[in-house]
């Protein structure tokens, strides 16, 4: 059995541990001088060196070479076991499958026997933070005072699960994320001793795709390396899931030319062919995440081939930004939503229709920009109609109504304000879930409800605090809150204006109130 690459090509000297100096060098000047800690402990990312360098350490602390800053030698019989995994006085546990307080006491009678061969014993404990509370303890006062000749190694890749009391007997070490170039560098380097011919467009798709851990990068260039000698970027693509599928790109053309019939049918069709819903959710999202980087001026972060880079342009100069912005959002939503969904295409058609709704498009000349709408206004019937009751109401104070684009919230927008008002105050969240409207304009949000009973405890100071900071977190400005009684399950109606007046009629035609302080009352206005 051949030996996977990331094992072949483990650290074994300081100098071949990329992305972490600020570590290493900080570690090898305490060997170099004789101050090494007692007590260690390496958080960071997975696949980041935090095992390799614990290997390090345990190496140079044992070696033999008689010149201390010369250490890890890699040459005598010390250094050759650790490498080997044979050194009697290095032991490896791992935390998850070791978590019990019969296993640290266990550890904590051993370690007082001196070392097998070596000066110290070193104990790396990887995934610490899957120790128990009662391990813990158990391990505190070993930490605290360990025997002279034991070194303790903690890794973790959560920091914020091990105790304070832990943390503070440990010289922590933070491990950062590896830059893309140093792990595009080393997998040029194993390419060439390896005799694959990876283009360099794969290996940056690859780097990117390990998201900084140098271990999967090389497992990804490992898997990869299966398909032959010559890695394209579109084999490395198809491999890893990341190719662009030609569906994909038909569904951002939909959208584009408001092609609500075709969408939907290349939709179903994916679908019916196998695709999973949420991966093909994730394709989109992942599709224009690259739209929004070449929109911006950011192309060189995009891999992808010359075909798909040519239509990505087309896309990107089609949408504004802030538009790609919401159709992100709102397959991500999808992609999120699918899994506990009864119907599990329906998240997807939803999220389809609802960033087809209101496509806001450039004009042929890239300069001048369609102006951005939030729905569709009124029709031309309801204007004239609604503009014929205000006439006949002039000298009325009842009050004034104007024919306005609708101010909707949008369906993630009220699902955020719901998320956003849950936290602090379920009780405002279940009211909330009984209002029927919820208009904005000019900053006053007006939420519409089906009874008297609801509105009132609405209005209640501590629900309306709730409500408002929610809202100004969203929408990042100043809001009011108004509330209403719904009439006829048509609209928000304050309760001055009586429902089956010229006002009311005015509204469900299409109209809104743009004046709610010159209402005047019902009776008044009966009199």
């Amino acid at each position: 059995m051949s030996q996977a690459l990331y094992r072949k090509w483990r650290p074994g000297r300081w100098d071949e541990i990329i992305g972490q100096q600020h570590i290493v060098q900080t570690i090898h000047n305490a060997v170099s001088a004789g101050r090494e800690g007692h007590a260690y402990l390496f958080a960071g990312p997975r696949g980041t060196g935090k095992t390799s360098l614990a290997r390090i350490l345990a190496k140079a602390v044992n070696c033999k070479n008689e010149d201390i800053g010369n250490r890890p030698c890699d040459e005598c019989d010390h250094c050759r076991s650790v490498s080997a995994g044979t050194f009697l006085d290095l032991i490896e546990i791992d935390a998850a499958s070791n978590t019990s307080v019969e296993d640290v006491r266990n550890l904590r009678d051993k370690i007082n026997f001196s070392p097998n061969q070596g000066r110290y014993k070193v104990y790396i404990i990887d995934e610490v933070h899957m120790l128990s509370t009662a391990a813990f303890n158990a391990l505190l006062k070993t930490l605290e005072e360990p025997p002279p000749h034991a070194i303790f190694i903690l890794a973790t890749t959560e920091v914020h699960k091990i105790p304070l009391t832990v943390l503070s007997r440990c010289q922590r070490h933070e491990f950062r994320r590896i830059p893309v170039n140093d792990i595009v560098g080393l997998l040029k380097k194993i390419s060439q001793e390896e005799g694959m011919e990876p283009e360099e467009e794969a290996l940056q798709l690859v780097a990117r795709q390990a998201t900084g851990g140098m271990r999967d990068a090389i497992s990804l260039l490992d898997q990869l390396s299966a398909t032959g000698k010559k890695i394209s970027l579109e084999t490395a693509q198809t491999i890893l899931g990341t190719a662009t599928n030609q569906a994909v790109l038909d569904l951002v053309d939909a959208i584009l030319t408001g092609d609500a019939g075709g969408g939907l049918n290349k939709l179903h069709t994916t679908l019916d062919n196998g695709s999973d819903p949420r991966q093909f959710s994730r394709q989109i999202v992942n599709y224009l995440r690259k739209v929004m980087l070449v929109r911006l001026g950011n192309a060189d972060q995009v891999d992808t081939t010359a075909e798909t880079r040519q239509v990505m342009a087309k896309h990107a100069n089609g949408f504004e930004s802030s538009e790609i912005l919401r159709i992100i959002r709102v397959f991500n939503h999808a992609a999120v939503d699918a899994r506990g969904s009864w119907q599990p295409s329906l998240p997807l058609e939803l999220a389809f229709v609802e960033a087809i709704e209101a496509p806001v498009q450039l004009s042929s000349n890239p300069a001048k920009k369609a102006p951005q709408a939030v729905s569709k206004p009124a029709s031309e019937p309801v204007k004239q109609a609604v503009n014929k009751a205000v006439k006949e109401q002039e000298n009325s104070p009842e009050a004034s109504v104007e024919v306005q684009e609708s101010s909707q919230m949008t369906r993630e927008q009220w699902a955020g304000l719901l998320e956003v008002v849950k936290k602090p105050s379920p009780n405002t969240r279940g009211l909330l879930n009984s209002c029927k409207t919820n208009t904005l304009r000019n900053g006053v949000l007006l939420l519409g409800f089906p009874s008297q009973l609801l509105k009132e405890k609405m209005e209640q100071p501590e629900h309306l605090s709730v409500v408002k900071d929610a809202a100004e977190k969203i929408f990042e400005m100043p809001i009011q809150i108004e509330c209403a009684i719904v009439a006829s399950g048509q609209g928000a109606l304050p309760p001055q204006v009586d429902n089956s007046g010229m006002v009311a009629t005015g509204v469900r035609l299409g109209g809104e109130i743009v004046d709610v302080n010159n209402l005047k009352t019902k009776d008044k206005d009966s009199e």
